[in-house]
């Protein structure tokens, strides 16, 4: 983790190089293009009017238009030291809606992808159960599956940020994140089958990878919950999100949704295993760390315009686009500002708000070509509200790498060009 820059710019410099754009929203006039000349393009026959496409026969797995070749997952050199354990990051600023595509889900691996066939894997139950048991994936298939639309964050999503502003793009600095329609089997119907003992009070779940990745989780939650994932998006997993079978754990930390899942013990005490202590543990400013923080807070980031999607038009109508999301509920407002928080908006919510899943929102307004400081922040269903990175730091200090959920700058100029800023 690197210092913040040093001429990285202050609160002060901002606000006062750039009284900003007005935020009186759009008139809703539709935008005209003003052509010197006849377009060509809309005037003369283009190719692909005059030649016969390819048929279904080519391509059998559907893919993006060669067009869109550039909307892909992608990695930060200095922080991907070793691409087999290590993260990609989904391209959030390309999307639109709440759902991400299969290929684009970013991935977080500790010893590479794990390549298991169907028919090869086995889920054990055992520990603290009447009957000891081992599963098939086609005895899995036999239970009751139900569809769930939930987001999975890593905890160390935004992480870089704590010390300041690090890493210039939306998909960098946010992109530790999906959000799919998860099809599975309900946790509690295996252990009800297993027999859940009266004194198994906690459950570990273990990976089937080379890492033997394992997380200890309270049996309240997963009694509540949780799914033995076999499907995403409607098709089976990919192998890169822990084909063929992963524990979904909704609302909670990345970490704990363990891929290529291969056993579930049953006990009576957490296992304080490695990614519970050394790891995913919030350190404090007196070297103290809070351990056992699951549930992802409320966040929200602003997509577009971003450093990565920059605003490509002159002055005039212009979206503000971003998603929202909560570990403990739904998201029922979002609030925008375009001066870094003098004045804020309530952002238009767009598209179904379901619970423990992404939200999507928009804010239309009128752009007048001058600086901006795009800022959200998101009010969840329990009452809570994002707070801004500087109220974190009050409490937690500047030693920790995860549970960053605070409010995102993005400073943009007269160019329409955008930067990853601070202003608390």
């Amino acid at each position: 983790m690197t210092d913040t820059p040093k001429h990285s710019p202050s609160r002060r410099q901002f606000l006062a190089g750039a009284a900003v754009a007005t935020g009186a929203a759009a008139t809703g006039k539709l935008v005209h293009a003003q052509a010197a000349g006849p377009d060509p393009l809309i005037t003369e026959l283009q190719p692909w009017q005059q030649y016969l496409g390819d048929g279904v026969d080519v391509r059998p797995y559907g893919v993006p238009s060669k067009h869109e070749a550039h909307v892909v997952r992608r990695t930060v050199p200095w922080l991907t030291a070793d691409a087999v354990s290590s993260i990609n990051f989904t391209p959030l600023h390309e999307l639109e809606g709440i759902i991400t595509p299969n290929g684009l889900c970013f991935e977080r691996h500790h010893s590479g992808v794990a390549d298991i066939a169907w028919g090869d894997h086995r889920l054990m139950i055992n520990g603290l159960v009447d009957n000891q048991m081992v599963f098939t994936m086609d005895d899995l298939m036999r239970f009751p599956r139900e569809n769930r639309t939930y987001f999975l964050e890593c905890a160390a999503n935004t992480g870089m940020e704590w010390r300041g502003s690090q890493l210039n793009g939306c998909q960098f600095t946010h992109g530790m994140i999906h959000n799919v329609v998860y099809t599975g089997v309900p946790l509690r119907l295996l252990l009800e089958e297993a027999g859940l003992k009266t004194s198994g009070t906690w459950l570990l779940a273990e990976g089937a990878d080379a890492s033997g990745m394992t997380r200890s989780i309270p049996m309240e939650k997963a009694l509540d919950d949780c799914l033995v994932a076999t499907h995403m998006n409607g098709e089976r997993l990919r192998a890169e999100q822990g084909y063929p079978v992963r524990l979904v754990v909704p609302g909670w930390e990345g970490n704990m949704w363990v891929k290529w899942l291969r056993r579930l013990e049953i006990g009576d005490a957490p296992w304080h295993h490695r990614e519970e202590t050394s790891k995913y543990t919030d350190l404090l400013a007196n070297g103290d760390a809070r351990r056992f923080t699951w549930e992802m807070d409320a966040k929200s980031v602003i997509t577009n315009p971003s450093p990565q999607a920059p605003i490509t038009h002159g002055p005039g109508p212009t979206v503000l686009t971003g998603v929202a999301w909560s570990g403990r509920g739904t998201i029922p407002r979002v609030d925008v500002t375009i001066d870094g928080g003098i004045t804020w908006h309530q952002a238009r919510m767009s598209g179904p708000s379901l619970d423990k899943s992404m939200h999507r929102f928009y804010y239309e307004f009128d752009w007048d070509g001058r600086p901006l400081l795009l800022q959200s922040r998101a009010h969840d269903s329990t009452g809570y509200v994002q707070p801004t990175k500087d109220q974190l730091r009050v409490v937690r200090g500047f030693n920790s790498i995860y549970h960053n959920n605070g409010i995102q700058t993005w400073a943009i100029n007269e160019a329409g060009e955008a930067e990853n800023v601070e202003i608390g």
